[in-house]
C-alpha cells in the first residue's frame, strides 16, 4: 500500500507549552509548520498546578515575552488572580505569579495557534523520526511518520513530548498506561529515537488531588487575595486593561494525624514500594517524600486554588501523592477545612521517557541527529515556564539553522533562560530540573522588571520582535538614562527649607549640598516623596521611573556584578575546538576526560561547569589550549 506523503518545513511533536511556543516561533518566522498532538484537547494543557509564574518562573515568562513569545500575553488574558511575590525582599527576586482559568488558558492559546499563518495543527501520534545519512555518517531529519502511516517530509523537527513518552500513571496499586489527565500516551517514538542513538531515561513527576469546592470549609483556612494593583506579565499589555475583580486562594496545613496516616501506609506508595522506576523532582516532592525527608516538621503548607471560574474543582497544592485512593481520602480529611472533602480527581504519579544528560547542544539540537531539536520536559526539566522558554529557543534555532544562520544562545549573564539551558546541557541532572533564583549567579542584573531592556534586541535580531516594539524599548532605555543623569546632576542645598523637609520624613539633615540621586538612596525617602522638592521633574511612565530608581539605589551592587560578568565572559570567549582529542591531554584526570568527551563543551567556561571537572582540570585544559595555539 503506498504511503501518503505531505511536505512541510518543520514538524513540532507535542502541543504542550514547549510545543506551542516552538510552533508559533517557526510559523512567525515564515516556515510552514505542522504541530502534532495526540489530542487537540490537550493543546497548552495545564495538567498540574493552575498558575503561571512564581519565584524565578515569573522571570522566565517575562524573558519569553521580551523575545517574542506568547505565554505572557495569554496568561494576561486568562488569569483569575495575580500576585507579585517576595516584595519584602530586593527587586532581584520579585516574581510575578498568576492563577489561571485552566480551560480558558487552553482555549485562548488554541485560538492563537489555529489562526496563525503558516501553522497547521494535526491530531496524530508521531511514531518514527525519518532520517538520511550525511557525508559524515550522522543521521539528518527528513521527516516524521505518524501511527496511521502518513509521512510528513520536513527539514527539521522539534521534540516537545512532555510527559507522554511511554507514560504510565500510578495511584497506589493501580497503574494505567496513559499520559496526564487520562490522555493517550505516546508509546512508539521511544524505540525510533533509541534506534538513532539517542540516549533516554525515566523521570517521574506527580500531581495532587482535585476537590469539589462545595465539600470544602473555607472558614477554617487563611484567605489569600491577589494584589490590589495588578501587574501584567507581557510588556505589551496595558496595565489599565487587566484591572479586574479576582478570586481568592486559601492556605491550610497538614498535621501530625496527616503524617501518621502517610507513614502507616508507605508500603502502599509506589514510590517506597519500588514500583516507580523514574527519579522524581527534588524541589516539588510528593507529600510522602516531605513526611519522610522532613520528619522534624510538624506541618506542611497546603494551598487550595481554584482551577477556573466555571468549575468547582479546587487544586490541593503541596499535597501531590501516589498513595492509594482510600489512603488519599483519609489523609486529606485530616487537613483543616477538608474534613468532609470529596475528591473529583485522584492524585497520581506519572513516569515517562526523557533525554539523558549530555545529549543536547546549547542550541537545543540533539548531538546524535542533525536538525532534530528538543524542548521542555523531554529535556529533563519540569514546569510550564521552563518548557515554554525552551520551546521558543528551539523554534528560533531550528529556523535559523535551516537559514544557515548562527543559533540564538543566551549565556548565564544574559537571562534566566540562559541559566536554564546551560544547566540542562552542561550538568548531569539526575532529577527533573526546576528553575530557581539561586541558580542565577547574576540575578541582580537578570531581574524580571528589565527583561525587555535585556532581551528585546535578541528577539528583534532573530525576527520575532517587530521594529515598532523594539523602537519603543530603545526609547524607554533613553528615557531611563536621561532620568538617571538628571537625578545625579540635580543638586539641593543645605538650606532651612531643605532641612525642614528632611526632618519631616525622619532622615538625616544635610551638611553640604547633595544630589537627588543621593537622597533617593535613603530608605526614608522615595521618588514620590522627593516630588515635593524636585520641581523640574519630567512626566515619565511608571516603568521608566522604576528602572531609574533601581539603577540609582543599587548602582554599587550592579557595577560589582557587571565586573563579575566581564570575568565570566572571558572564559566563555575562550573557545574549545570541536575536534579536540581529550585523550591527548595526559594530565587530565580520568573522570574529567570522560565527562569532557561526553558533553563536548564549546568553551572553557562551559567546561568548568560540568560535574566532575575540577578547577585543576580546567587549568590543565587552559595550558593545553595555549600550547596548541603556539604550534
Amino acid at each position: 500500500m503506498p504511503e501518503a506523503r505531505i511536505q512541510t518545513d518543520i514538524c513540532i511533536i507535542g502541543a504542550g507549552h514547549a510545543g506551542c511556543e516552538a510552533a508559533l516561533a517557526c510559523a512567525r518566522l515564515g516556515f510552514e509548520t505542522v504541530l502534532f498532538t495526540v489530542n487537540v484537547e490537550s493543546i497548552a494543557l495545564m495538567p498540574c498546578n493552575p498558575n503561571i509564574g512564581g519565584t524565578s518562573k515569573g522571570h522566565l515568562v517575562r524573558e519569553l515575552d521580551a523575545l517574542g513569545g506568547e505565554m505572557g500575553k495569554n496568561i494576561d488574558k486568562t488569569f483569575i488572580q495575580s500576585k507579585m511575590l517576595n516584595l519584602s525582599k530586593g527587586p532581584a527576586v520579585h516574581s510575578l505569579r498568576a492563577q489561571a482559568d485552566k480551560a480558558d488558558y487552553t482555549r485562548s492559546m488554541r485560538t492563537i495557534l489555529e489562526n496563525q499563518e503558516h501553522l497547521t495543527i494535526k491530531q496524530g501520534e508521531v511514531c518514527e523520526i525519518i532520517t538520511e545519512t550525511t557525508a559524515n555518517g550522522k543521521p539528518r531529519v527528513t521527516g516524521v511518520k505518524i501511527f496511521t502511516g502518513t509521512i510528513y517530509e520536513c527539514k527539521a523537527a522539534i521534540l516537545c513530548t512532555g510527559t507522554y513518552l511511554k507514560a504510565r500513571c500510578l495511584c497506589g496499586e493501580s497503574i494505567t498506561y496513559t499520559g496526564p489527565n487520562g490522555l493517550q500516551a505516546a508509546n512508539h517514538l521511544t524505540d525510533s529515537l533509541a534506534g538513532l542513538g539517542v540516549k533516554l531515561r525515566r523521570f517521574k513527576t506527580g500531581t495532587p488531588a482535585r476537590m469539589d469546592k462545595r465539600s470544602i470549609d473555607f472558614t477554617k483556612m487563611e484567605e489569600q487575595v491577589g494584589d490590589e494593583k495588578i501587574t501584567p506579565f507581557s510588556f505589551s499589555t496595558n496595565p489599565d486593561d487587566i484591572q479586574k475583580e479576582q478570586v481568592s486562594c486559601y492556605l491550610t496545613y497538614t498535621n501530625q494525624k496527616t503524617h501518621e496516616i502517610i507513614r502507616n501506609n508507605l508500603d502502599r506508595s509506589p514510590i517506597y514500594a519500588g514500583i516507580i522506576e523514574g527519579t522524581g523532582p527534588r524541589y516539588c516532592p510528593s507529600i510522602e517524600d516531605k513526611v519522610v525527608k522532613f520528619a522534624d516538621k510538624e506541618r506542611h503548607q497546603v494551598f487550595i486554588e481554584p482551577e477556573g471560574l466555571y468549575t468547582n474543582e479546587m487544586y490541593v497544592g503541596g499535597m501531590s501523592s501516589s498513595l492509594p485512593e482510600d489512603v488519599q481520602l483519609a489523609m486529606y480529611r485530616t487537613v483543616p477545612g477538608l474534613e468532609n472533602c470529596t475528591i473529583v480527581r485522584n492524585a497520581y504519579a506519572i513516569e515517562y521517557d526523557c533525554l539523558e544528560s549530555g545529549e543536547l547542544t546549547l542550541s537545543l539540537e540533539l548531538k546524535a541527529v542533525e536538525n532534530l531539536f528538543a524542548a521542555g520536559q523531554f529535556n529533563g526539566s519540569s514546569g510550564y515556564e521552563e518548557a515554554a522558554a525552551q520551546g521558543l529557543i528551539a523554534g528560533i534555532n531550528a529556523c535559523h539553522k535551516l537559514k544557515g544562520n548562527d543559533p540564538l544562545i543566551l549565556d548565564r549573564s544574559d537571562a534566566y533562560i540562559g541559566v536554564l539551558i546551560d544547566d540542562l546541557v552542561t550538568k548531569d541532572n539526575r532529577e527533573p530540573y526546576r528553575m530557581m533564583t539561586s541558580r542565577a549567579e547574576y540575578r541582580l542584573l537578570l531581574r524580571q522588571d528589565n527583561a525587555d531592556l535585556r532581551l528585546s534586541k535578541f528577539g528583534h535580531a532573530y525576527g520575532l520582535v517587530s521594529d515598532e516594539t523594539y523602537e519603543k524599548v530603545c526609547r524607554k532605555q533613553e528615557l531611563i538614562d536621561l532620568e538617571v543623569k538628571r537625578l545625579k546632576e540635580t543638586k539641593v542645598g543645605a538650606n532651612k527649607e531643605m532641612q525642614a523637609f528632611l526632618s519631616k520624613y525622619g532622615t538625616a539633615l544635610l551638611r553640604t549640598a547633595a544630589s537627588m540621586a543621593e537622597l533617593l538612596c535613603r530608605p526614608e525617602l522615595s521618588y514620590e516623596i522627593l516630588a515635593e522638592i524636585d520641581t523640574e521633574r519630567p512626566s515619565l511612565p511608571l516603568d521608566v521611573v522604576e528602572q531609574a530608581c533601581i539603577q540609582i539605589k543599587y548602582e554599587g551592587y550592579i557595577e560589582r556584578q557587571m565586573r563579575q560578568v566581564e570575568q565570566f565572559k572571558k572564559t566563555e570567549r575562550r573557545r574549545i575546538p570541536e575536534d579536540i582529542d581529550y585523550d591527548d591531554i595526559s594530565s587530565l584526570r580520568l573522570e574529567a576526560r570522560q565527562k569532557l568527551k561526553a558533553f563536548r563543551p564549546m568553551s572553557v567556561g562551559q567546561a568548568s561547569r560540568i560535574s566532575g571537572v575540577s578547577p585543576a582540570d580546567v587549568s590543565v585544559l587552559l595550558i593545553y589550549l595555549e600550547q596548541q595555539k603556539g604550534r
